[in-house]
């Protein structure tokens, strides 16, 4: 389905009421500008966060908003939509790739380009990565990530999803890891300057490295499927969401997270109710 916003269908690999559930916490933050951020380091900021409760009902709708099924404590929407009366809502960007219908606004120069001059592309959602490999290049795109930032907090959601943590892999040499942590940490001091917990997504090879990234819970796909849940659960303990898209890796994911993670069944388009796609189970 074509995306709205930031919604995209899933790579294979809030509001108030939760908050008696959620924990408040007070995350570290390297102090920087509310727009976008600095990549010096600064003495350390005090933002109060509110994390997702543990083993906590959960559901995934990016690819559009609908009614919570009921038990559902925790939910992801797209930033195009609003949160969820009552629950925990996470805020779903897609942060470190530009969606297909926004390329033409992201000015050419952020695009990650080749030693042809050609963007380096996702292939599988025809995304352009975003070039993060000079601090100024960075800062420079997190002053629109950020932005979208604060509209979720404007909007009352609880946390971010920033998603394609990961695309470093996917640009042939060009990006690394030191590349996605310091971009990352721009966004993290900024959402927490906006009282957001902001999640990790996906990227278990960097789970080790969340606190030098500022993240402080985790949103995974199909760690059942993958054996990658331990990783993510000893990383933030135990405060992860999980999205299978098979039965095999629901079971997979229960059969050891059970009541320890918030894990969900969904279609691989994450439809909504309706659709004959859609798919949503919980055991």
């Amino acid at each position: 389905m074509p995306p709205t916003g930031d919604a995209r269908t899933p790579a294979s690999r809030a509001a108030l009421g939760a908050l008696a559930a959620a924990l408040t916490v007070t995350a570290s933050v390297l102090a920087g500008c509310a727009s976008g951020g600095t990549e010096r380091h600064g003495s350390p900021k005090p933002a109060a966060v509110r994390l997702p409760p543990r083993g906590a009902g959960f559901d995934y709708q990016i690819g559009g908003a609908y009614p919570p099924p009921p038990g559902v404590r925790i939910v992801s929407r797209d930033r195009s939509d609003r949160p969820a009366p009552g629950l925990y809502n996470i805020c779903y960007v897609n942060a470190f790739q530009a969606q297909p219908a926004e390329r033409a606004s992201w000015p050419a120069g952020l695009l990650l380009r080749d030693g042809h001059g050609k963007p380096v592309i996702d292939e599988d959602w025809n995304e352009p990565l975003l070039d993060l490999r000079t601090p100024a290049k960075r800062e420079q795109v997190a002053q629109r990530v950020n932005r979208w930032i604060d509209d979720c907090a404007d909007k009352g959601f609880d946390a971010v999803e920033p998603d394609n943590y990961d695309s470093y892999t996917r640009s042939h040499g060009l990006l690394g890891t030191a590349d996605a942590l310091a971009f990352m940490r721009l966004l993290s001091r900024h959402a927490h300057t906006r009282h957001l917990a902001i999640a990790q997504k996906n990227t278990a090879e960097l789970a080790a490295r969340r606190q030098r990234a500022g993240l402080d819970f985790a949103v995974a796909e199909e760690c059942g499927q993958y054996d990658e849940c331990g990783v993510y659960a000893k990383a933030f303990d135990d405060r992860v969401v999980d999205i299978e898209y098979t039965d095999r890796g629901l079971g997979a994911a229960r059969a050891r997270w059970a009541g320890r993670l918030s894990i969900v069944r969904r279609d691989r388009d994450v439809t909504t109710p309706g659709s004959a796609a859609y798919v949503r189970a919980v055991r």
